[in-house]
């Protein structure tokens, strides 16, 4: 077995190098992507241990915070050994795009609960100053600071200045900094609010009775929660990213199993009469189908170990270049340490073994299966290919595809809809052979000999050429669905941006972090400054509705119910609000999916510690927030909050008033108005495009890598014909035809074929995308978007690969061109 096994790979060291490196780089892809994820969420967990430490629940509310006299109430529970309060801000720094996250503190009270929380400092006292930071090591080495310098965080427009007295020892490569909790609330305009009470229980009591009693009293929007479901809550935002990635690259190995399949076929075929001798002298089916499945297995394994080594260098490449959100903006703050998974590590090198048997089975289940007096005859190749024909099961994966399309999420998670994308592939797969024929034989013969003997040629091999499209074909598919999906993408995100951007100037107090604001007299200036026609405003809150999810978004904004469309993307019919129900609000898609918030239903928003009831007028669509969000008038949130601060600004100018003059204006009639972001709806939508290429730039990347694999397995099949048909090349050389007319017959092959692929590629690329748009996105992240066919980059598209198939035609035909006509035919004397 071993000798077969070697001469098996010596006969086909090529295409045997290509199946490894095409089942290495997807298993280099998913590692990869599992990594940087894992890491990035176990950073992220261990960032809450390190801020909750030994607590045992979190009392947390909305962003915004809660009143402070909750506090002694809960410390004062006879089940309650520590209560810890804190107050949390994600500060806007002078110079820095990133916000620094600020933890407030009771060091008197924290050091039961955080020990590695409590700075070691030589004076004790900087532990309660009010201008001390002490911050994280990872912190100091982005901010490049050091203990003794200063540093400028935005509160409202003016600087509040923090000296750095020190650093935090066990803060691990969280990002953040610490302060006395009285001097954060002073600093940050937190007076008398906290953002969470950290709390142990005492010996004996029972947690889930203390659980429900206490949340029998707490105010609306503010909610007990153990520390590993916050954890959870903040991992869920970008699980479905997180996925997505996952399912890409493990397109990359399904590629590559399709490769090894192509290879093994046909390393199969042209080993037909061997493997028939072998069965004539007593090998067994059973044997001889171990012995082809072995080859695959060791190409798997070959590939596996090369593809976790390069995982790994390549997560490495990919957390420096990109970070741990891999530029998504998931995971800002979070500087992962990569460590070798166990687990993961197995999983995927079992995943590229197991890719590399399954695309050897079905090759060697045919090899064992055929007669040994048949496939010891010479022409009989074209029998092996023919087994592989099954159209019912073909058609059975397909329906069932269609169906799974129809059925829910899972967890959150559109599993049904990759279910279905898998099912359409393969049956679509398995259904070649008869496409292929059904392609060949509508295809009018050319008068030119050269390639009106490559149809023919193709016609009565259709089998070798669905074998040898297998690759392409997966890879063309899922490469153009993402391109459609992407497009589609891109083209609503711009049409939104549109949409929500009427106005002539949008002024914002910073674009990181929650301490900036617009006060009530910076909004008057606004107002009064000549050449303002009108002035918008926009105040956003999160609340905490469900301390399993995300914290949902509140926008107050100016918005007319008899009008919302102006100011609102509304999608869907609006719903008249009676008189007599309770006011109007307006829910994005992502908070119709995650809580319901249905056209009409009345629903309870938490403000103010207080319950309000509105009703949902409309649906809108927002590509800002994945958790939902939910839009109420701005007069109405002053009349129940109190609230008259402001985040953004939307300027309307009066006719012929000049942008720069008025912003120049604007930064002067405002205390601090050079701290204001003052930018037009032209390079809003710019930035924002630039991030969404960024963000969808790892994607670009696993779509390239499936292409390229496709491409080898069409260049592998096509140099294995070739040598297969040797003594064919030979015979048409002695009966006349030139090297010229040989090339131009491969060429015509190449052609044929790739035009069939890309045909069939394109087809249900095109019907993929359809579920990628409407089932994976809408219930991954709960945005609905528009078809839109990027015409011009599929025909490019097109045109390369039915290039890069001829020129792979003719490059596989030049060794066989050059062979010794002698040679060639030798074996037919």
């Amino acid at each position: 077995m071993m000798m077969t096994l070697r001469g098996a790979f010596a006969r086909n060291r090529t295409r045997t190098a290509l199946s490894v490196v095409a089942i290495a780089l997807g298993v280099a892809l998913g590692y990869a992507v599992q990594l940087i994820n894992a890491a990035a969420v176990n950073e992220l967990a261990q960032g809450v241990k390190t801020m909750s430490g030994d607590a045992d629940f979190e009392v947390r509310g909305p962003r915004g915070g809660f009143p402070e006299a909750l506090y002694p109430h809960i410390a004062r529970l006879p089940d309650v050994a520590v209560a810890s309060p804190v107050v949390e801000v994600d500060a806007k720094v002078a110079g820095r795009d990133a916000p620094l996250r600020i933890i407030g503190v009771d060091v008197f009270r924290a050091g039961y609960l955080q020990p590695g929380m409590i700075p070691t400092t030589v004076d004790r006292l900087d532990t309660l100053r009010p201008d001390a930071l002490f911050l994280s090591p990872a912190a100091a080495r982005s901010l490049d600071v050091a203990v003794g310098d200063t540093l400028r965080v935005q509160v409202a427009l003016r600087d509040v200045t923090l000296r750095v007295a020190g650093e935090l020892a066990a803060a691990g490569n969280q990002r953040f900094g610490l302060m006395d909790i009285a001097a954060a609330q002073a600093a940050f305009d937190r007076l008398g609010s906290l953002a969470r009470i950290d709390v142990r229980l005492r010996p004996g009591a029972a947690p889930d009775a203390f659980e429900k009693g206490l949340r029998a009293i707490l105010p609306p929007g503010v909610d007990l929660v153990r520390p590993e479901t916050a954890v959870a809550a903040g991992a869920s935002l970008s699980r479905s990213y997180r996925v997505n990635l996952d399912v890409l690259a493990l397109v990359a190995l399904f590629t590559g199993a399709l490769l090894v399949f192509s290879t093994q076929t046909h390393a199969v075929v042209r080993r037909r009469q061997e493997l028939a001798l072998l069965r004539v002298l007593g090998v067994t089916r059973r044997r001889l189908t171990l012995m082809i499945v072995a080859e695959g297995a060791l190409v798997g394994i070959a590939g596996s170990a090369l593809g976790v080594v390069a995982g790994f260098a390549l997560a490495e490449i990919a957390v420096r270049s990109y970070g741990a959100d891999l530029g998504s903006g998931f995971f800002r703050g979070v500087t992962p340490s990569l460590a070798l998974e166990p687990v993961a590590l197995c999983t995927f090198f079992a995943l590229g073994a197991l890719a590399a048997v399954a695309g050897s089975f079905v090759p060697a289940y045919e090899a064992a299966r055929a007669s040994p007096a048949q496939a010891l005859k010479a022409g009989d190749d074209e029998a092996m290919y023919a087994k592989l024909r099954p159209v019912k099961p073909a058609l059975v994966l397909i329906a069932l595809g269609a169906a799974a399309t129809a059925l829910p999420a899972v967890g959150g998670l559109p599993l049904f809809g990759y279910a279905s994308i898998a099912l359409l592939l393969v049956g679509t797969l398995m259904l070649m052979p008869r496409l292929c024929v059904l392609a060949l034989s509508v295809l009018p013969l050319p008068k030119a000999a050269a390639p009106s003997l490559a149809i023919a040629q193709l016609r009565g091999a259709p089998g070798q050429v669905s074998v040898s499209l297998a690759a392409i074909v997966a890879s063309v598919s899922l490469t153009v669905s993402m391109v459609i999906m992407v497009a589609s993408f891109r083209h609503s995100l711009d049409a939104w941006l549109e949409r929500i951007l009427p106005a002539d100037l949008y002024v914002r107090a910073a674009s990181a972090g929650d301490t900036a604001y617009l006060g009530p007299q910076a909004q008057a200036a606004m107002a009064e400054l000549p050449g303002v026609r009108r002035v918008d405003f926009l105040r956003e809150q999160q609340l905490l509705l469900d301390a399993s999810r995300p914290r949902l978004v509140l926008q107050a904004r100016t918005v007319d119910p008899a009008s919302a469309g102006r100011n609102l993307p509304i999608i869907g019919a609006p719903v008249a609000v009676a008189a007599d129900a309770p006011p109007p609000a307006w829910a994005s898609e992502a908070a119709v999916d995650i809580y319901g918030f249905t056209p009409g239903r009345i629903i309870e928003l938490p403000l103010a510690g207080k319950v309000e009831r509105f009703t949902v007028a409309g649906v809108w669509r927002d590509y800002g927030r994945q958790q939902g969000v939910v839009a109420i008038d701005r007069s109405r949130y002053i009349a129940l909050t109190g609230d008259r601060t402001a985040t953004n600004a939307a300027l309307w100018l009066s006719q012929g008033a000049d942008g720069a003059s008025v912003e120049a204006a604007l930064r002067r009639a405002i205390p601090g108005g050079e701290r204001l972001e003052i930018a037009r709806p032209g390079e809003i939508r710019d930035v924002s495009l630039r991030v969404f290429d960024r963000t969808f730039a790892v994607t670009y990347a696993l779509e390239l890598v499936a292409v390229v694999i496709g491409l080898v397995g069409l260049s592998s099949s096509f140099g294995a014909l070739v040598l297969a048909r040797r003594r064919e090349f030979g015979v048409l050389r002695h009966l006349g035809m030139t090297r010229r007319q040989v090339g131009a017959m491969l060429a015509t092959e190449g052609l044929v074929v790739s035009a069939i692929g890309l045909a069939v590629g394109l087809t249900l690329g095109f019907a993929i995308s359809l579920i990628l748009i409407h089932v994976v996105n809408r219930q991954s992240f709960h945005w609905g978007m528009e078809l839109s066919l990027p015409w011009l980059a599929l025909a490019s598209f097109g045109l390369l690969l039915v290039g890069a198939s001829m020129l792979t035609a003719l490059a596989s035909g030049r060794h066989a061109m050059g062979r010794d006509i002698v040679l060639a035919v030798k074996d037919d004397w």
